[in-house]
Formats: C-alpha cells, sequence, structure tokens
C-alpha cells in the first residue's frame, strides 16, 4: 500500500528523482554548513537551514504537481508566459527592488521573486515550440531560425541590462537547441559570427564607459541570489536613463580582476579586501585534499559571503574533497544524460526539444557555477541550481524538474527505430 502511494506521488523517470534527491541531500548539509554568518546575524542555528528545507518542500511539492501535468499542454501557457515574462522585466527593471545594486527583484507585499528565473524557462519553451513546428525532414525550415531571434529580443535585453551572466548562459543554452532542432548551419554559422562582433563591442564599451577598477570591487556587488538577505536590506530602484549603465562598473572590475595575471606571493594574497571572495575560495579549494575536511568542518566558510549561495561549491570541494566534487558534478552530467535518453524516446519533437532545454539550462549554470567557484571564469552572481540557497531560484528549478519527468511520464514513446519530424 506504502509503496503504491509513493509510486502514484513520484512518477516519472526515477533516475532523475534519484539524482534530484542526491543534489536536496548536499543542499541541506552544505547550506547548514555554509550559512555560518547568517546563523550569526539570526541568532540561530536552525533558521537558515530550516527555511532552505521549507523551500526545497515547497519546490517537491510544485514539482509533484507539474509532473502531473501532461506535456501536451505546456504548449497552451506559452503566450501567456511571454506576455507575463516581458512585463515582469521591465517591471523589475523600472520599479524593482535593488539588492547589492542590481534590480532583479519584484514584489507582492512578502512575497517577491526574480522574473528572470520564469523568463528562462518561458524562453525555452517557446524556442522548442518553434523548433517542433517547423521542423521537417531535412531539418528545422528557415523561418524557426528568424522567429527564436524575434523571442529572444524580447527577453534577452531585458535580463541583459541588470544581469549580464543569465542573458549570456540563457543565449547559449538557446544556440545549443537550435544546434539540436537542425537549424540550417548556414543561419547559425552568421548568428556566431554576428553574435561575436556584437560582443566585442559591448566589452569595448564596458571598457571605455566603466570608471576604473581600482576603485571597484569586482565582489563587493556581487548579487545574491536568495530571496532572504541576511540583513534584509534592499532599496527602491533609481530611475534615470543614467541607470541603465550603472552596471558596467561592476562588470569591467570583474573582466580586469579575471584576466589580471600578476603574480603574489602567499603572504600578498588579499584575504580581507578586493578580491578576498575569490582568494578564499581558492584557499578552500586547496586546502581540501582529497577527502576533504568532512561535513561541517569548513574553515572559509566564514569569511567568503556567498559561501551558501555562489561559492557553496569551494565550500563543497573543502569539506567533501576532490570526490566530492566529481560526485556533484557527476550529478548534473546524469541529469543532462538521462534527459537526453528521454528525448530520445520521445515520438513528438517538442517534448524532446523542451526537455533537453531544460537539461541544457540547468547543467549549464551549474558548470559555469563550478567554473568561476575554481576560478576559471569571471566571478558573477550565478547559484548552483538545487544545491544553493535561494527562495525564487530553487523552487523554478524545481518546476523546471518537474516538467522533465512530466515528459518522461506522459510524452508518446516512438517506437523502436521509428522518426518523427512533427
Amino acid at each position: 500500500m506504502i509503496n503504491k502511494t509513493l509510486n502514484n506521488i513520484f512518477k516519472g523517470d526515477k533516475v532523475i528523482w534519484m539524482v534530484f534527491f542526491f543534489l536536496c541531500i548536499i543542499s541541506v548539509i552544505e547550506v547548514y554548513s555554509a550559512s555560518s554568518q547568517l546563523t550569526y546575524k539570526s541568532g540561530s542555528y536552525l533558521a537558515p537551514v530550516m527555511r532552505h528545507i521549507g523551500i526545497l518542500v515547497l519546490g517537491i511539492i510544485c514539482m509533484v504537481i507539474t509532473l502531473n501535468i501532461k506535456c501536451k499542454y505546456f504548449k497552451i501557457v506559452t503566450p501567456f508566459l511571454l506576455i507575463i515574462s516581458v512585463l515582469m522585466l521591465i517591471w523589475a527593471l523600472i520599479g524593482g527592488q535593488d539588492t547589492n545594486d542590481a534590480a532583479r527583484w519584484v514584489g507582492f507585499g512578502f512575497l517577491k521573486f526574480q522574473p528572470s528565473e520564469i523568463a528562462k524557462g518561458t524562453l525555452v519553451l517557446a524556442t522548442a515550440q518553434i523548433l517542433s513546428a517547423l521542423q521537417t525532414d531535412k531539418g528545422a525550415d528557415s523561418h524557426a531560425f528568424g522567429y527564436i531571434l524575434i523571442v529572444c529580443a524580447a527577453i534577452v535585453p531585458l535580463i541583459l541590462v541588470e544581469n549580464f551572466s543569465t542573458a549570456f548562459l540563457l543565449c547559449v543554452v538557446v544556440f545549443m537547441m537550435m544546434i539540436l532542432g537542425r537549424i540550417p548551419i548556414q543561419q547559425l554559422g552568421k548568428l556566431l559570427g554576428v553574435v561575436v562582433l556584437l560582443a566585442a563591442l559591448f566589452i569595448g564599451l564596458i571598457m571605455f564607459l566603466g570608471h576604473d577598477t581600482k576603485t571597484v570591487d569586482p565582489e563587493q556587488t556581487l548579487v545574491q541570489q536568495v530571496d532572504d538577505d541576511a540583513d534584509g536590506q534592499t532599496k527602491e530602484k533609481e530611475s534615470g536613463i543614467a541607470k541603465v549603465f550603472h552596471r558596467f562598473d561592476t562588470w569591467k572590475a570583474r573582466i580586469m580582476d579575471f584576466f589580471d595575471d600578476t603574480e603574489v606571493t602567499p603572504e600578498e594574497v588579499d584575504l580581507v579586501g578586493k578580491g578576498a571572495q575569490k582568494n578564499h575560495a581558492k584557499v578552500a579549494i586547496v586546502t581540501s585534499n582529497i577527502i576533504g575536511k568532512g561535513p561541517g568542518n569548513s574553515v572559509q566558510r566564514d569569511f567568503l559571503s556567498q559561501a551558501f549561495s555562489d561559492f557553496i561549491y569551494a565550500i563543497i570541494i573543502e569539506e567533501m574533497g576532490f570526490l566530492g566534487a566529481v560526485f556533484v558534478a557527476m550529478l548534473y552530467i546524469i541529469l543532462l544524460f538521462r534527459t537526453g535518453r528521454i528525448a530520445n524516446r520521445c515520438e513528438n519533437n517538442f517534448p524532446a526539444f523542451l526537455a533537453m532545454g531544460i537539461a541544457l539550462l540547468l547543467t549549464t549554470q551549474a558548470l559555469f557555477n563550478m567554473c568561476v567557484a575554481v576560478g576559471l571564469a569571471p566571478v558573477t552572481g550565478q547559484p548552483l541550481p538545487l544545491i544553493s540557497r535561494g527562495g525564487t531560484s530553487s523552487v523554478i528549478n524545481c518546476v523546471y524538474l518537474g516538467v522533465i519527468l512530466s515528459i518522461s511520464r506522459s510524452a508518446k514513446k516512438k517506437l523502436e527505430g521509428a522518426k518523427s519530424y512533427g
């Protein structure tokens, strides 16, 4: 009786569920360990992690609800989500709340969330629908490319103004979806050339218009991807066209800091001022050894202000060692390849493209977060999906997994050896 009840609740692919629960267990352990600063400010050892557990429970409930929705209904909500996403992003840009000098939040009373989290999934959903609707036996129709660019033009710039890294990763995911959707190679090549040119121009503007990096700490404005700041300090977004460029200083500082190859001795490493978070993350990694210091034994968590969010992977390495770091990375890789197997079994293209788009979205963000933690990418505000402490991102990521589980459960399976182009 109990097994039957559990099977009715935890429907869908069992491997995806297994990966999810492993990520949740690691998340609870590491967030509890890494929240020492929040513990100090709140005066309670359990309050930060209990809130995180509550968010994960809410996420599981949303996941179960989502997986019980047949994948064909996801098409119906696409236009509504597009309208809502654009309006919410404009709201966040004009009248949203600031967290560490970045307007990414909108709120209804005590509830506040990041519109970009919803917009990311919406763009993936719309791209999957366009690719599936215009798929032929020779690949995607040439018009699909234009339609995807139109949808991207409505969403990506609104995210880019405040969150360059999120916009960049989202564009990478859409580009990979177009490759999977068999967009003509000539169109992809032209797009890549234009993007490289625009990227060079944009970086040039950042370097020209941004202030002197010596006066800006690239980590002081590091955006926290959590719904409740440790000190609860947020402020209303200032108006004015000049604020469109207010992130250039931060972006320039991060670029210059990333490419700064000045050699310093161990005694000269700054563990207090500029670059402190990056350096403390390096210390955490260097002192971890193969098996780590053990859960709860991190030292650098007390010095990393984003230990429970952006730099949680560094804490994982410090406590779980190289083996733990590889295990966490493999969970995301398993998620991607398992989703690929689910997509390959789908008779119709829409659920296949949607599942792969969501898996790429989660995996790309996870790998980028890991690269930041180990110093292979510039410092940004990207959390580690399903592990970092957060509100909006944690719940929405659970919904994304619910979509994959829905597809694994309800999408029509194709016959062995059969092909589908509709």
